[in-house]
């Protein structure tokens, strides 16, 4: 198939930005339906990056009459962006109808993946199948022991994506604990914008997605990183500047309402580092669910680094204070709704 044209390109951004908005607007009026979604269909990688806890190397695609009943469900509930996240989610060999999915229900279909897999061909699948925007995370420029996600062994992979995606390709690369270089985050944020695309940085969080404060050399980076941001695709992101300083962040997590984390079992989770809470099956999960999740305060908030949440929660920052896990023996969950109100 040909390279998409510029007009093509052009018009499939303008839908995508219209989607957007609405989205947004969407989040501002109402705070009853989750905002963002990650659905794990493939706990498998690939690779075996040491920092990661969020893969392993046996597990089996989840059943695609599976993967549409979760949809759906997120789909019940109102979710505005569902992202398709791993494992490796491009092993799946049903990927295309799952995003296909997912546009069924009117939801914003995102995907994270480690980008080894792409090529022109499967690039043009996600074309077709909707997929709306897509990020790679690159840990180095060159490959070490700690990740083979690089520059080096990408960079053709992210020339097939300027050539040949007519979604949103953001490139988010990291500083912090095992990142060798932090220079190299610089570089490759350079790299991307030259591409024709957005930029990020997040920083490497320990084992259960809390705090662990910059060197000198990586907040230098991470500043120059901000400022190279200024196109970056989650601008939402000055909650980054206090984990930088290893302060903590004042603020009110939503996990578990505007946010939801489904593991390939099923169960929805406040985040990917967080899993067990609330450990609900997504089939089972109600308005009442959200409702209590939206009230709850997250115990882990203050020294949380992971983005996507804080991203989320910027939406009800200033509305909603939240108290306290209610613990009630015997209560249900609506006694427990009654008495978070």
């Amino acid at each position: 198939m040909p390279a998409p044209s510029k007009l093509g390109r052009r018009m499939r951004s303008l839908v995508r930005e219209a989607r957007g908005l609405r989205a947004v607007a969407k989040a501002v009026v109402s705070t009853q339906h989750p905002l963002l979604a990650h659905i794990i269909p493939m706990r498998r990688c690939n690779l075996a990056c040491t920092y990661c806890n969020e893969f392993d190397d046996v597990s089996s695609p989840v059943a695609l009459d599976t993967m549409f009943r979760r949809i759906d469900k997120l789909g019940e509930l109102g979710t505005s962006v569902i992202t398709i996240s791993g494992g490796e989610p491009l092993l799946h060999p049903e990927l295309d109808d799952v995003i296909g999915r997912i546009r069924k229900n009117g939801a914003i279909a995102g995907m994270i993946t480690n980008g080894y897999l792409l090529v022109a061909e499967r690039i043009q699948r996600l074309n077709a199948a909707g997929l709306e925007w897509l990020q790679i995370s690159i840990d180095n420029v060159m490959p070490d022991d700690v990740s083979k996600k690089s520059l080096k062994v990408l960079d053709k992979k992210l020339q097939l994506l300027a050539e040949h995606a007519t979604f949103h390709v953001n490139i988010n690369s990291v500083v912090g604990g095992g990142v060798n270089n932090p220079q190299d985050a610089l570089t490759i944020g350079k790299r991307a914008i030259e591409l024709g695309f957005t930029s990020t940085v997040g920083i490497i969080h320990d084992g259960s997605g809390q705090l662990k404060p910059l060197g000198e050399d990586e907040k230098r980076v991470y500043g120059e990183m901000k400022a190279l941001g200024k196109r970056s695709f989650t601008r939402v992101n000055a909650f980054q500047d206090n984990i930088a300083l290893g302060q903590p962040n004042d603020w009110r997590c939503r996990a578990g309402s505007r946010y939801l984390y489904i593991c390939e079992d099923g169960l929805v989770h406040y985040c990917s580092q967080q899993r067990g809470y609330p450990g609900v099956p997504l089939e089972e999960y109600t308005k009442a669910d959200l409702r209590r999740e939206y009230m709850t305060e997250k115990s882990c908030a203050p020294q949380c680094t992971v983005s996507c949440v804080h991203q989320v929660s910027i939406f009800d920052r200033w509305r909603d204070p939240q108290m306290p896990a209610p613990f009630v023996t015997g209560a249900s969950t609506a006694d427990a709704l009654v008495q978070i109100k």
